[in-house]
């Protein structure tokens, strides 16, 4: 059984400074991370059961050279930060980013880290729109990253979290602190990688951050890089995954096949 283990994470994601449970560990981490394990969600559409336990994020993630979606993703964030000696607790939120017509489950993991009682957002899963820095817990106030100026608002009893656009404020999720367990997320991770109507189960999705500020993303065949581009067929979508996004995709457990790939591959 594979463990959480420091230095094959931080080698997985370039991190070599001194780890010791400061805000500029966690700024550093958070960014590398983002820049370093793509999120994606193929086992999803391969129809493969999603295992939220350490063991099998661990070996998915960083041995096997794969990414995950939000809630493999800050599984090992959290992992990486408690061994470092971070307090940390999980959240939960609802999603708003696509604007739906009524109130979202709880259906995205998040983060709250706590450093000299001053407490941040942490969130390494979000796809093209994630933080690459935590952002202090702290509302009405621009926080700007590498990657994007991010607000966190009051809604009702919850928080708000928006990114800002050419047009205005977008919002991306609300959350409240009522920590999470991992039951809650063995659920939530059920639901949306296996309900029918699931957008994760009909939509290719993947991103990459950058640490010089850009981000690499993949919806189905649309790829957004240096240029914007439709990629033509899925052998081209299958060497673009590995040679932009990093991703293996020869892991004798947690690797894809071109012909697995091209089954699933949007047209």
């Amino acid at each position: 059984m594979m463990t959480f283990e420091r230095q094959t994470y931080f080698a997985r994601i370039g991190f070599q400074a001194k780890a010791v449970p400061t805000l500029e560990t966690l700024q550093r981490i958070h960014l590398l991370h983002t820049c370093s394990i793509p999120f994606e969600n193929l086992d999803v559409l391969l129809g493969r059961t999603i295992r939220l336990e350490l063991d099998n994020v661990f070996e998915k993630l960083v041995v096997a050279g794969r990414g995950g979606y939000c809630y493999e993703q800050n599984a090992l964030l959290r992992a990486a930060l408690e061994d470092i000696g971070f307090e940390v607790e999980d959240l939960a939120a609802r999603v708003l980013i696509t604007q739906p017509p009524e109130m979202p489950p709880r259906t995205h993991r998040l983060l709250l880290v706590t450093i000299n009682q001053q407490r941040y957002l942490a969130d390494v899963g979000f796809g093209g729109k994630t933080l690459t820095s935590p952002l202090r817990l702290e509302t009405d106030v621009e926080q700007p990253t590498a990657h994007g100026v991010y607000r966190l608002t009051h809604l009702e009893s919850d928080y708000l979290l928006s990114i800002k656009q050419p047009d205005g404020w977008m919002p991306l999720y609300r959350f409240d602190l009522q920590p999470q367990y991992f039951s809650d997320f063995q659920v939530a991770n059920h639901y949306v990688s296996t309900w029918p109507e699931s957008y994760f189960r009909h939509h290719l999705m993947v991103c990459l951050h950058k640490t010089d500020g850009t981000t690499l993303t993949l919806s189905d065949r649309q790829f957004s890089g240096e240029q914007r581009e439709e990629i033509g067929d899925e052998r081209a979508t299958y060497q673009l995954l590995q040679e932009k996004f990093g991703l293996r995709l020869d892991h004798g457990q947690q690797g894809i096949s071109v012909a697995e790939f091209t089954a699933i591959c949007p047209k």
